[in-house]
């Protein structure tokens, strides 16, 4: 009676094994990658890239008289700009400078005065 049930297990491993062997195709996984990958990318990559995009824009466009907000939270109006350094009042006679691309947010005018 042993015996039987041995030959149970052994037969129903073989089948499986079998099975197991045909797998499938090449081209359904590549076909997977490929939409893994598209997925990807219009979900992650390209939204960063057209948000460093605005940002590269917003730093270029950045002019005397604007009010910005820097990477360290300081608010302040510009009132000096140059290629690569702005100075930017951040009290009554008070000016720091700092890097272009310190600045991450532009404000709308008037938010300086109110706060």
């Amino acid at each position: 009676m042993g015996n039987i049930q041995m030959d149970f297990l052994i037969s129903t491993a073989n089948a499986q094994a079998a099975a197991g062997a045909a797998g499938p195709n090449n081209m359904s996984q590549m076909l997977v990658m490929v939409a893994l990958f598209g997925a990807f990318y219009f979900m992650l990559i390209r939204p960063q890239q057209k948000k460093a995009k605005e940002a590269r824009e917003m730093v270029s466009k950045l002019a005397v008289g604007d009010e910005v907000v820097t990477a360290g939270g300081i608010l302040g109006r510009i009132t000096a700009a140059g290629d690569t350094y702005l100075s930017i009042e951040i009290a009554r006679d008070t000016t720091i400078q700092l890097q272009r691309y310190q600045v991450v947010q532009l404000l709308p005018k008037g938010t300086y005065k109110s706060v």
